[in-house]
């Protein structure tokens, strides 16, 4: 499965086939979902680790969830923790997709773009 398939299943009609052949586990990391919203902080962050109050207050996703949204991507093996603090897995998939979320943050800095004159 490809990166992109494997972070973001679209909510589209899929072929009986790929039905009968994707893994029953697979977690729903679409786009805008709880689960995509804390990957995507994580792997943009991925050289810091965050309590669950931090990832609250950065995807402004409801402090109740967060801990629910961590156990499943733990379970799946997506993110890691010690203590209270939660990090993205050191996994080579989740390495190029933070490589990547990483690349595109800077592409919309000015440094990137030089200065405008």
């Amino acid at each position: 499965m490809l990166i992109s398939d494997y972070y973001v299943l679209l909510r589209v009609p899929i072929s009986i086939d790929r039905f009968d052949e994707e893994p029953a586990d697979v977690l729903d990391l679409q786009e805008g979902t709880q689960p995509y919203r804390i990957l995507q902080f994580l792997a943009k962050n991925s050289e810091q680790a965050f309590t669950q109050t931090e990832i609250h207050e950065a995807t402004s996703i409801k402090r109740g969830s967060v801990g629910a949204v961590l156990s499943r991507l733990e379970d799946r093996g997506l993110v890691r923790h010690r203590g209270r603090h939660w990090a993205v897995a050191e996994d080579d998939r989740l390495a190029s997709y933070a490589a990547q979320a990483n690349a595109d943050s800077a592409s919309t800095t000015d440094d990137y773009y030089g200065d405008e004159e």
